[in-house]
């Protein structure tokens, strides 16, 4: 399938993206010429193999690393330190153990200078839309995984970013979790269509949220093998549309172009271990 990249300035834009680490003998290169774009509204995800360079490319977008060639954009401005448009949702949850939800929530408005008072009924209206209204006065180890998550994506979307930028977030959740968080996501998104690029080793659920599916090649110099638009209606429900023939008929399209480079990967650590 061709790649189709957007035309309009986008929200997103990595150019010729290098990303190392070290340098002479000792030089890896993690992700080589990486070219993605996110329009504004588009929702993207990157699958490929283990440690192909997916979150590194998200942590180019944040500001977090520095390409070693290439350039990166935010909403037309080159990335420079943090990138203050972006949330960050991570794998694993950021929640401070000693404050309760509500408060881990409200904190996220600490930079803007929003008094206590406010933080906190606006920290309350989030919980109240990701389904735990009854839930801000309990701490992290009071919740479930699927729980604390969800405070984590209203820790994020309280601070109104432009873009979400989110590395496996459901990753470490049971499959019914993961499709309810995926509903949910997919709810509070078509609110008001933030661009997103959404990292996950998952090519269903990759499918089931997207507008386009970029895959990566096995590391190192990993490159951007194809780009897939996902032609399926939404409003989505997850657990629905995989049961869609054309969700099948992607499904093995992408997982045409995924799995050499997934047996690429299995083969070299099978070699490494040997």
């Amino acid at each position: 399938m061709p790649q189709t990249i957007p035309t309009a300035q986008p929200a997103v834009a990595l150019d010729a993206v290098t990303v190392a680490f070290g340098a002479g003998a000792s030089r890896y290169v993690a992700v080589e010429g990486a070219d993605i774009a996110v329009a504004a509204g588009e929702f993207v995800a990157i699958v490929g193999p283990t440690g192909c360079g997916k979150s590194t490319l998200l942590n180019v977008v944040a500001g977090l690393l520095k390409p070693a060639a290439g350039a990166a954009r935010v909403n037309g401005a080159p990335v420079e330190g943090v990138s203050a448009p972006c949330g960050y949702l991570f794998q694993q949850d950021a929640l401070m153990p000693w404050k309760t939800a509500r408060d881990n929530v409200a904190v996220a408005l600490e930079p803007k200078g929003v008094a206590r008072g406010e933080a906190l009924e606006r920290a309350q209206a989030w919980l109240k839309k990701v389904g735990l209204a009854a839930f801000g006065d309990r701490y992290p180890h009071q919740l479930s995984g699927g729980q604390r998550k969800r405070v984590a994506l209203a820790q994020m979307l309280i601070r109104d970013p432009q873009i979400l930028l989110m590395d496996e977030p459901f990753g470490p959740l049971d499959a019914q979790t993961r499709a309810l968080m995926g509903d949910l996501l997919l709810d509070l998104w078509s609110a008001d269509r933030k661009a997103v690029l959404f990292v996950t080793h998952d090519l269903e659920e990759a499918i089931a949220l997207a507008d386009r599916v970029v895959v990566m090649s096995a590391g190192p110099a990993a490159h951007i093998v194809s780009q897939h638009q996902i032609d399926l209606p939404r409003p989505r429900e997850i657990n629905e549309v995989r049961l869609d023939p054309k969700f099948h008929a992607i499904q093995r399209a992408i997982w045409n172009d995924l799995r050499d480079e997934v047996l690429k990967t299995y083969q070299a650590q099978a070699g490494g271990a040997a």
